[in-house]
């Protein structure tokens, strides 16, 4: 998630890149043990992954052999950031990675998380978090049969003004555009106190509704944020991740997010009780670690990614526009 105010560059802290792809045996394993093990290696290992750093560039290529792992051919999206800078010769390069399951028809759903991360913390939650979901569930669809064809990408540089996700609609055709059934959006899952889905306004979410109505059913406590706050009407959420482009862009949306809708100023933005973290926040802190979630929220993170992962596999499979 980013911000909605700007914030100056920070430095990064340059890190190895370590890679090493860890797929379970079965494709269709969708209980976070997968995403888990993706989320060690993008935050325990490479560590922060600062947009336009080669931390970032690590964690892309770590990205890139977790899904040919799966059995997928990957296309990588490279573009410049950095409109602070540009005009000093100081813009800065980052890569969307894109890999594409077929369906049993062309129309498209594109599912995406960005891999990037501020540069305190280790970017566990936000966002190695929906990278592991979505590297679990890529794999678990691959060979399964889905309704539409299905887009998995994730994004760089989101923390930069979501620029990975604007790049990559941009470069989409009209006929692209028409051809998107829906955009779901994987950006801090582990954290927050409750597991929230939200979508378009209204009578417009529908696919936001099909989720909440098929997590009833699979027993899963899922909610979607009830419009205490003026500013954002029931069942939606801020402009500050990477369906804002997508919504821009005529595209229905659904987003997966763990957090509290009624804590702090009711806008999401406060995750868990204020005694943690930051005041209750743990994105974009030195607590956005998997040694500080797992003392701190013991057992969440797991069951988060469970469900997480169940409902987005559920979701590709079962789903179809009416």
């Amino acid at each position: 998630m980013v911000q909605r105010f700007s914030r100056s560059m920070m430095l990064p802290v340059l890190l190895p890149v370590i890679l090493g792809v860890a797929v379970l045996e079965g494709h269709a394993q969708t209980d976070g043990r997968l995403a888990r093990r993706h989320i060690e290696e993008l935050s325990d290992r490479i560590g922060s992954r600062l947009a336009g750093s080669p931390a970032e560039a690590a964690g892309a290529d770590y990205i890139q052999s977790a899904l040919e792992e799966s059995g997928y051919a990957v296309e990588r999206q490279s573009f410049a950031f950095g409109p602070e800078d540009a005009g000093r010769g100081r813009s800065l390069t980052s890569t969307n990675l894109i890999a594409v399951k077929p369906g049993e028809s062309d129309l498209e759903i594109v599912v995406g998380a960005h891999y990037d991360s501020e540069v305190r913390g280790r970017g566990a939650g936000d966002n190695a978090s929906g990278v592991g979901v979505l590297l679990e569930v890529a794999a678990a669809v691959r060979n399964q049969a889905t309704p539409y064809s299905i887009r998995f990408v994730a994004f760089g540089a989101e923390e930069q003004g979501l620029a990975g996700s604007r790049h990559f609609v941009r470069e989409m055709s009209p006929e692209q555009i028409a051809g998107t059934v829906a955009m779901i959006n994987l950006d801090s899952l582990i954290v927050g106190e409750l597991a929230y889905v939200y979508g378009d306004p209204g009578d417009a979410g529908v696919l936001r509704d099909w989720i909440l109505a098929r997590a009833r059913q699979e027993g899963f406590d899922l909610t979607t944020q009830a419009g205490a706050n003026p500013d954002y009407p029931a069942g939606t959420t801020c402009d500050c991740s990477d369906h804002a482009p997508f919504v821009e862009a005529g595209i229905r949306y659904a987003y997966f997010e763990s957090t509290n809708w009624g804590l702090g100023d009711r806008d999401g933005y406060v995750q868990v009780d204020p005694r943690f973290g930051e005041g209750g926040r743990v994105w974009h802190t030195r607590f956005d670690t998997t040694e500080y979630i797992d003392a701190t929220f013991q057992g969440r993170a797991d069951q988060r990614l469970a469900l997480f992962g169940r409902m987005l596999y559920l979701t590709l499979t079962e789903y179809m526009d009416r």
